[in-house]
């Protein structure tokens, strides 16, 4: 079956014809060594048919971006967060911000342009710079939220932490339900970072297996320590795995970043090991029983949909970064206008505030990221 799709209605805004084929893959292979040497005709480029639609104008970037997710959400909070970008969340905010800057750059030209006109009223600074604080402040918030965004999209991060021999693989293995690291009683024998995915409660989680943390002389466990501390340092949530008979031991953590005590091992101590959390927050399991893996579970699952709530505006780091311009000029304007004089600076400041605003949707600069984002799409979508 033949679909025929004339431009501008078609998604990419130029003339497309669909072939639906019916049949085993030696069908589809003849369908495309058929069409192969026709001229006119080769085989798509990844992202190629989102990338017309975006030089058709059909899209934006940002919407672009979100199909790019959508494609590859895993579960349902990054669906709905894909689908929040898809559908024009980032792209209309950024548009409304842009006009209000219009407006702004405008008062500020007619005051500069038009002052000694009799209708032109005095002071249009002032009003200009009202719009221009309002801007930073929604700005502010939505680059406030963007961690958020980004931990959606690529996963709340867990690493698990411990000097060797603490149970830090038996419980990867324990929380993924099957085995995917090596358990030995061996010290070291995890040497390299290991990587889960899971779906809890439609929240995407990355469980991260580390090395054993301790002096060594070996080389390559070194390396392999050096590692789990800087994996250990990036993750948002740590969990510490200490047996029950051992003693603390201390690993820093950044500002933004949670870390739990885990008594493991509680199987091999005379304490009760139930599923229970302590008012210090250390909570004992037992990876060979399952004791305490089920209420682990429960509260890494609240734990990750704090940031599974409400679709975030900004998602990405190089919508981040536009943002982040456009705050800091929005604020050198600012303090432009507190002087009262340098109305040309407070205009210029405007303008490329407005042009970083621009680059998130793609109104310039489109070239210099077209390549790079329509590169992880899947071929010919």
């Amino acid at each position: 079956m033949a679909l025929w799709f004339p431009a501008p209605r078609s998604e990419t805004g130029e003339d497309v014809v669909e072939l639906h084929l019916h049949g085993g893959r030696a069908v589809l292979a003849k369908v495309f060594s058929v069409l192969g040497i026709l001229p006119g005709f080769r085989p798509a480029e990844a992202g190629e048919f989102t990338k017309r639609a975006v030089l058709n104008g059909k899209i934006d970037l940002s919407r672009a971006e979100g199909l790019g997710d959508l494609v590859f959400a895993e579960t349902e909070a990054q669906r709905r967060q894909a689908m929040h970008q898809y559908q024009g969340a980032l792209s209309k905010k950024v548009e409304a911000w842009r006009e209000q800057l219009i407006d702004a750059m405008a008062l500020i030209e007619a005051n500069l342009d038009f002052s000694d006109e009799a209708d032109v009223p005095k002071n249009l600074l002032a009003p200009a710079a009202r719009v221009a604080s309002g801007m930073l402040s929604e700005i502010e918030a939505a680059l406030a939220d963007a961690r958020r965004g980004e931990r959606l999209r690529e996963g709340f991060s867990v690493a698990i932490a411990g000097a060797p021999n603490a149970g830090k693989s038996t419980l990867l293995n324990a929380l993924a339900q099957r085995d995917v690291a090596i358990v030995s009683d061996i010290p070291g024998t995890t040497r390299d970072v290991i990587e889960v995915a899971l779906d809890l409660n439609g929240v995407p989680v990355v469980l991260i297996d580390t090395a054993g943390i301790r002096e060594t002389s070996d080389p390559i466990e070194m390396e392999g320590v050096r590692r789990a501390m800087a994996r250990a340092e990036s993750a948002d949530l740590i969990l510490l795995l200490e047996p029950a008979s051992d003693a603390s031991i201390c690993l820093p953590i950044r500002e933004d970043q949670t870390l739990w005590r885990i008594k493991t091992k509680a199987d091999l101590t005379d304490s009760d090991s139930k599923q229970s959390l302590s008012q210090k927050g250390s909570l004992s399991i037992s990876a060979k029983t399952g004791a305490g893996i089920d209420e682990l579970l429960k509260r890494l699952s609240k734990e990750a949909e704090r940031f599974a709530g409400e679709p975030a505006l900004v998602t990405r780091e190089r919508q981040k970064a536009a943002l982040a311009e456009s705050a800091k000029l929005l604020a050198a304007a600012l303090e432009t206008a507190k002087t009262g004089v340098g109305e040309e600076i407070f205009a210029e400041n405007l303008r490329l505030a407005a042009r970083a605003l621009g680059r998130i949707t793609g109104r310039v600069d489109v070239e210099d990221v077209l390549d790079k984002i329509f590169s992880s799409f899947c071929i010919g979508k």
